[in-house]
């Protein structure tokens, strides 16, 4: 375990660009990362002084394929991003974890007094001490540390900024005391009971599983309590192309029904089947009662329902292109993705509210600065949020300056898909 000054003096020298590099993907990140390292020891030593020290790290995540499927038990994909959470940390012998984030006081955490307090719900105590639960009830070794961790995952993007917090406490926990052996989607699982039990949010696993695993994860949710994981190797670099997430600053003040008739409506139409969801619904199902589905449900439900079996089959059909490296039929299947999700899941703009429509906006600003350089989509949830392009290196400057000067400075972030979930640095 290295010191804090042995820490910055090989940062501030060269000892440690090929690992930042290997990381982070892109090499103009370097610099970047290098400070970003350098001040996170600082804050440390100024919170808990000089000595040992090991860092670690959780990515966030970019919902590739399956716009609002996990929740019907269908399919998803997802990546891995080159924006992360860092934990400095020191092992402690006393029964003792403390945590000091980014803006907030220290969390200070008694591990023999780990039961649910309902007070403590929606803050980041409630998400520590939920994952040292989670690690304990599957039956691995916890123990004391204390930790400084920031993050440069965007809140509010839809990147899953408390999944990377989870996914690192997850990680110190699995690489301090259990020799690194909790496997990422044992992480994943218990960062999502710590979110729903302890945080009080009832998530799905997709956020989890993607921080926690790296590059691409294709995630079968046929059967939720054991979901099937698959890690697809994907350089999209290696392709001339780059993930850029455009936060069109839409407020989601008041979206709350809007996202919840997403599921309410597809498990409608489950219903008329006797099904709670609609994984094993049929799109023959569906068109052969379509004159009563349609009186019974209405027909936004139905075309939601279309949507899921039809999206959750191109989730398999974009893992196949991803395989024979079919980079041209993976773009054609993210494009038929962002048209599904506009025209029939109908999750980028609210009905409530038609005049504000960030999202349309931005998607149509994309199709005509790209034409032939990218393709985009809504992303996530939708309705007031993020969008999607993958755009080709050579197009990247153009379309994030044309992005950041209608929706504000910064708006536009260039992404690396990134090898890594959780690991230590």
């Amino acid at each position: 375990m290295k010191s804090t000054t042995e820490w910055k003096k090989e940062l501030q020298g060269d000892g440690y660009n090929q690992r930042l590099a290997d990381i982070y993907i892109d090499e103009r990140q370097i610099s970047y990362q290098k400070d970003r390292y350098t001040k996170a020891i600082e804050r440390f030593e100024a919170q808990y002084g000089e000595g040992p020290v090991v860092i670690y790290s959780a990515p966030g995540r970019s919902e590739v394929g399956g716009n609002h499927t996990d929740h019907q038990h269908g399919e998803i994909l997802a990546a891995s991003i080159n924006l992360d959470a860092i934990a400095v940390t020191r092992p402690l012998a006393q029964d003792v974890v403390r945590v000091v984030s980014d803006g907030y006081d220290e969390i200070v955490i008694d591990i023999k007094q780990l039961g649910l307090i309902e007070e403590e719900k929606e803050t980041t105590a409630a998400l520590v001490k939920g994952v040292l639960a989670g690690v304990k009830k599957r039956g691995y070794q916890i123990g004391g540390f204390e930790s400084y961790i920031t993050s440069d995952v965007l809140i509010g993007a839809g990147l899953s900024s408390s999944a990377a917090f989870e996914t690192v406490i997850g990680t110190i926990l699995s690489c301090l005391y259990n020799d690194g052996c909790i496997s990422s989607t044992e992480i994943a699982m218990i960062g999502q009971y710590a979110e729903n039990v302890y945080f009080g949010k009832p998530c799905g696993l997709m956020d989890q599983m993607a921080c926690a695993t790296g590059s691409l994860v294709h995630v079968d949710f046929l059967n939720p309590e054991e979901p099937k994981v698959e890690r697809i190797a994907f350089d999209l670099n290696q392709y001339g192309y780059s993930l850029c997430i455009t936060d069109t600053k839409g407020s989601h003040a008041d979206l709350t029904a809007d996202y919840a008739a997403v599921p309410e409506e597809m498990k409608r139409v489950a219903a008329f089947f006797g099904k709670d969801v609609l994984r094993t619904v049929s799109e023959e199902d569906i068109i052969k009662n379509l004159p009563k589905l349609r009186i019974e449900t209405g027909d936004r439900s139905v075309l939601r329902a279309l949507h899921f079996i039809n999206e959750n089959k191109r989730v398999g059909q974009e893992v196949e292109a991803l395989k024979r490296e079919d980079i041209s039929t993976f773009l054609k299947l993210v494009e038929a993705s962002g048209n599904s999700s506009f025209k029939y899941l109908q999750n980028v703009y609210s009905n409530s509210d038609v005049q504000q429509q960030n999202v349309s906006l931005a998607l149509q600003l994309s199709e005509m600065t790209l034409k032939d350089d990218g393709v985009c989509r809504v992303h996530g949830g939708g309705f007031a949020g993020t969008i999607q392009a993958f755009v080709k290196n050579e197009a990247v400057a153009t379309y994030c300056d044309v992005m950041n000067r209608i929706f504000g400075d910064g708006a536009c972030s260039i992404l690396k898909i990134r090898k890594y979930g959780g690991i230590e640095v």
